[in-house]
C-alpha cells in the first residue's frame, strides 16, 4: 500500500489498464519498455484503499475516481510520459500467442487427410508424437514412419469454446489464435486533477479525448 502512495507522489499520470489474454512473458516485455514507470497489478481493494475510496479519503485531489475504476482484472501504470506517447505505444503493441482452453476459436481449422504436417512449410511431425496426437483425439496412424490420417479432421470451428485437447492440438500445429493486448481504460493527471474515462460510449469519448489529451499534456 505504501508503494502505491509513494508512486502518487513520484509520477504525474496514473493509467488504469486491463490485459487481454494475459501472458507473463509479454507483460514483462511491457515493463522493460517502461523501466522509469511503475506497474501495479494485484488486489483492486488494496490499490483503491491506498489511493482513497472517497473524496474525503483520497491522497490527491480527485484521485478517488481512479479507485472507482478498479473493477475486474485491471492494473495501474504510474508514469511521467505524456498521454500522447503512452496511447501511441499501447495502441501499436500486441503479441500473438496460443489460445488456452476456454478461449473462443477465431477460425475453422481442418487438417486434410494424408500425412499430418504443420506450418507454412508443411513440416512433418516427428513419428514419436503419434501417440500424443491420438490421445488428443486425432485418428492418427503411423505408416512407414510418417503420421497420417485417413480423412479430414476438424480441430475446431470458428466460435468454438476451446477444450484443453483443442488448445493443445492448435499449439502442436503452430496455430495462434490469442492476442495479448493492454487496453487503456482511464487516465488521471495529478497536476490538473483531471480524470478521463476512455470506456465511455464512443461518440462522447471521441469528443472528450481530443479535449482531454490537450489539457492533460
Amino acid at each position: 500500500m505504501e508503494s502505491v502512495k509513494d508512486a502518487v507522489n513520484t509520477y504525474d499520470y496514473i493509467w488504469v489498464f486491463s490485459v487481454h489474454n494475459m501472458r507473463n512473458q509479454y507483460l514483462k516485455e511491457v515493463r522493460n519498455q517502461f523501466k522509469t514507470s511503475r506497474f501495479f497489478f494485484g488486489s483492486n481493494r488494496v490499490m483503491a484503499k491506498a489511493l482513497g475510496n472517497t473524496s474525503e479519503e483520497e491522497v490527491a485531489e480527485n484521485i478517488h475516481k481512479v479507485s472507482e475504476a478498479l473493477k475486474g482484472e485491471v492494473g495501474l501504470l504510474f508514469t511521467n510520459q505524456t498521454v500522447g506517447d503512452i496511447r501511441s505505444w499501447f495502441d501499436k503493441f500486441s503479441a500473438d500467442d496460443y489460445a488456452r482452453a476456454g478461449c473462443i476459436a477465431t477460425e475453422r481449422v481442418v487438417i486434410p487427410a494424408g500425412e499430418v504436417v504443420r506450418g507454412f512449410t508443411k513440416e512433418s511431425f516427428p513419428n514419436n508424437m503419434e501417440p500424443q496426437l491420438r490421445q488428443l483425439g486425432m485418428p492418427t496412424l503411423l505408416r512407414q514412419g510418417k503420421i497420417t490420417i485417413d480423412y479430414d479432421y476438424v480441430i475446431c470451428n470458428d466460435g468454438d469454446v476451446l477444450t484443453p485437447q483443442q488448445s493443445h492440438l492448435l499449439k502442436h500445429f503452430w496455430i495462434k489464435m490469442a492476442v495479448f493486448k493492454i487496453a487503456l481504460m482511464a487516465c488521471y493527471h495529478k497536476n490538473s486533477a483531471e480524470f478521463v474515462n476512455y470506456e465511455e460510449p464512443s461518440d462522447k469519448k471521441e469528443e472528450k479525448d481530443e479535449a482531454s489529451d490537450e489539457n492533460m499534456e
